[in-house]
């Protein structure tokens, strides 16, 4: 089993970074090693910058708004407005999650379960770079809050 050790400089092996592949291939005892730290560095940061990227975007759409007449077009353009803005506010939890997670890795903290100190597992992180449970935990954090409520 994996265990948490001291922060780790996040630098691939011979400079190149690994491939999804290869991680997956990796053993249980290299978890979270500079390889792979490297790897997901590369990947929210990637990542964090296509936020950025997507809200300049959404901020110059927004500017170019031009007045229409005709009261059914206007609302379909509004409508257009609203949705691009409720897109860009989940991206804006998003963009928090993912510069969380850039300093969990400056921290050490990377890849283990905020609730329980094990692995979240390498799996999980490539579909989900910003977790920070593991798999077990969230389904009890999803049921938890699925029965009681938030």
């Amino acid at each position: 089993m994996a265990t948490k050790t001291s922060k780790a400089s996040p630098t691939a092996i011979d400079g190149a970074l690994l491939s999804e592949e290869q991680i997956l291939k990796m053993s249980d005892k290299d978890y979270m090693n500079e390889a792979q730290l490297a790897f997901f560095r590369n990947r929210l940061q990637q990542l964090e910058k296509d936020l950025l990227k997507n809200a300049d975007e959404t901020t110059e759409h927004l500017r170019e708004t031009v007045l229409v007449p005709d009261p059914a077009d206007r609302a379909t353009i509004e409508e257009e407005h609203a949705l691009e803005l409720r897109t860009r506010d989940r991206e804006r939890k998003l963009l928090k999650k993912v510069q969380q997670s850039i300093a969990a890795i400056d921290a050490g903290d990377y890849g283990w379960c905020e609730e329980t100190g094990e692995p979240i597992g390498v799996p999980r992180l490539l579909a989900r770079p910003t977790a920070t449970l593991s798999l077990e935990a969230q389904q009890r954090r999803e049921l938890k809050q699925k029965l009681y409520g938030d």
